[in-house]
């Protein structure tokens, strides 16, 4: 269980040698931007040396000052408002190239999430998506866009695909009510978490159906034991996180679910073509 890094720090003040105090009161007042600072460069900031910082997180009980950094950071990605995360995104990015930056980083997230992500869990996802009777997918806001590229292309291999549309908590639960086991929930959602997709995750596990949870961590509110979780890293890139490193874990479900069921979505997708073609949807020989 994660702890609350700041409440600790509050608790231990008072046994704190003087530089300790100094950073303690300056992590308790900009949390937000030590989370993204070198051991030495917060050090510089308040005065002490690089190994006093080192020192002091290590009191705290992390092996070193990387551990306590990305605890930081887990942190204000579930604390920090839209505005503040903005400006975070901003004291990151600098005078330098944005256009680089972002995407220099969409390339360290994807590097980082197929280092972490665990294949049994990808693979009994796939497993329970193919032999499931139903199939529901969710995501608010931002992650509702994951969810209807993902509806868009299960749409195209089965029947028994329902995006859940979630305007208001009454109609997610209208829609979910039917939920039984042998269905599959595909869940999708990073900081700031939603309570909506957490509360459709517990009536589905409660109605017997299994649950695919794409989020940002094994300790997120929809990463039960019992679900197949599928990690993508997701820091911030702006005042919302990046779309790229969960899109991608995405593009992979639909190409191995899409082999799994290699010779009835051939046959489909030749049915669909000939129906493209008997209502010219799309343009033909483009010059």
């Amino acid at each position: 269980m994660k702890r609350d890094i700041l409440r600790v720090i509050e608790e231990n003040m008072d046994g704190f040698s003087k530089g300790q105090r100094q950073i303690a009161r300056f992590l308790l007042a900009h949390y937000d931007k030590a989370a993204y600072m070198t051991a030495a460069k917060l050090g510089s900031e308040v005065s002490v040396s690089e190994s006093t910082v080192v020192r002091f997180v290590m009191e705290l009980g992390y092996v070193g000052y990387p551990e306590f950094q990305k605890a930081l950071q887990d942190l204000i990605r579930t604390k920090l408002t839209s505005f503040q995360r903005m400006e975070v995104t901003n004291h990151l990015i600098g005078e330098g190239d944005v256009l680089e930056k972002v995407l220099m980083s969409d390339v360290d997230k994807i590097k980082r999430t197929l280092e972490g992500v665990n294949r049994e869990h990808f693979e009994n996802a796939v497993d329970a998506i193919v032999k499931a009777k139903n199939i529901y997918i969710i995501g608010v806001r931002s992650s509702y866009t994951l969810a209807s590229f993902l509806n868009y292309n299960l749409r195209m291999i089965f029947d028994n695909v329902r995006l859940i549309e979630t305007t208001s908590g009454g109609e997610l639960f209208e829609q979910i009510l039917n939920v039984r086991e042998g269905d599959v929930m595909i869940a999708i959602s990073f900081p700031r978490y939603s309570k909506r997709v957490i509360r459709a995750v517990s009536y589905a596990k409660q109605a017997g159906a299994q649950v695919v949870a794409l989020t940002d961590s094994y300790d997120s509110p929809i990463a039960a034991e019992d679900n197949h979780v599928l990690v993508a890293q997701s820091d911030m890139a702006s005042f919302m996180d990046s779309l790229v490193p969960p899109m991608s874990i995405l593009n992979a479900l639909v190409v191995a679910v899409s082999r799994a069921r290699e010779e009835e979505v051939s046959r489909r997708l030749r049915q669909l073509e000939v129906m493209w073609d008997e209502y010219d949807v799309y343009l033909k020989n483009p010059q």
